[in-house]
């Protein structure tokens, strides 16, 4: 098995957002905002090659929405699924799976992009089958008014339209879930109904995608929840067993909106589990 850290592109969100309850006097030390309050935000997928299987975890925004749209997210650098794809020896079309921890946006936006006359939609990996679960998807298509911005038809339909999704099966233990990729999963419904943490074993170590429930370093202490979770209690719940697991069996934490650090490793202290150690890409996935 290899894995590759496929860049994106990167945006701004609204710090205040990112960190709900908790004073930007706080979350500024970790996450520094801009003089709009805007920090820094990835969209970091992981390409996993194993035997003959290519399969991308997430896929970003996609470049098919309006400039009124992008207007809103502050894009920023010259990172993009491509060219990231390029620099490892891939294209799109060499991708067999597509994984995709949860519907929202900036994480399915790449996965459809414009038909050649610009007349409709079409998969960007017309070789890949896509991977979500019935539950979610269910909540995705008939979105509450909470999430129905992030819940683009555009994104999502013509996924099913294809005949290229599949469904991955929901364990009656949220954090036992299987798939016929070579990982495992975690599921969490805080953020949005059944997303979907791939927990990945790499030669001797655990690497766990941590998507929306922590997406960036800065949210690490338990009461650090983002303003979008549409259950922030329930974020919490599942974010202390997750970060107790993660402390019991060494995990590693991959941080997908991050702009700054790739990865963590964890440690319990007096004040709650901390981040213990901030590693690179090429600390992790060495040859």
């Amino acid at each position: 098995m290899k894995i590759y850290p496929i860049d994106c592109g990167n945006f701004k969100l609204d710090g205040g957002a990112m960190f709900g309850v908790v004073p930007k006097t706080i979350w500024q030390r970790t996450n520094p905002a801009d003089e709009n309050n805007m920090i820094d935000i990835a969209t970091r997928s992981y390409l996993i090659e194993d035997g003959d299987s290519l399969i991308l975890i997430d896929t970003g925004m996609g470049n098919k929405q309006s400039e009124k749209f992008f207007g809103y997210y502050f894009l920023w650098g010259d990172l993009d699924l491509d060219n990231s794809l390029k620099q490892f020896g891939f294209h799109r079309n060499d991708i067999t799976d597509v994984f995709l921890t949860h519907l929202h946006f900036d994480h399915v936006g790449g996965a459809i992009q414009w038909n050649k006359d610009r007349t409709g939609y079409e998969p960007a990996f017309k070789n890949a089958k896509f991977w979500s679960n019935q539950d979610h998807w269910n909540w995705a298509v008939n979105p509450n008014p909470r999430e129905k911005a992030s819940f683009l038809k555009e994104n999502i339909l013509p996924i099913e339209e294809s005949g290229q999704l599949n469904f991955v099966d929901i364990p009656e233990d949220n954090f036992n879930g299987k798939t016929s990729l070579g990982f495992d999963l975690i599921f969490v419904d805080g953020h949005t109904d059944k997303q979907m943490l791939p927990k990945i074993n790499y030669k001797d170590k655990t690497i766990v995608y941590a998507a929306d429930l922590i997406p960036t370093a800065g949210h690490v202490p338990l009461v650090y929840v983002m303003g979008y979770d549409t259950r922030p209690l329930l974020t919490m719940n599942e974010k202390e067993k997750f970060l107790e697991e993660a402390v019991k069996n060494n995990w590693i934490i991959a941080f997908e909106h991050d702009a700054h650090n790739h990865l963590a490793t964890l440690k319990k202290t007096e004040r709650g589990i901390k981040i213990d150690e901030i590693l690179s890409f090429e600390d992790v996935f060495e040859d």
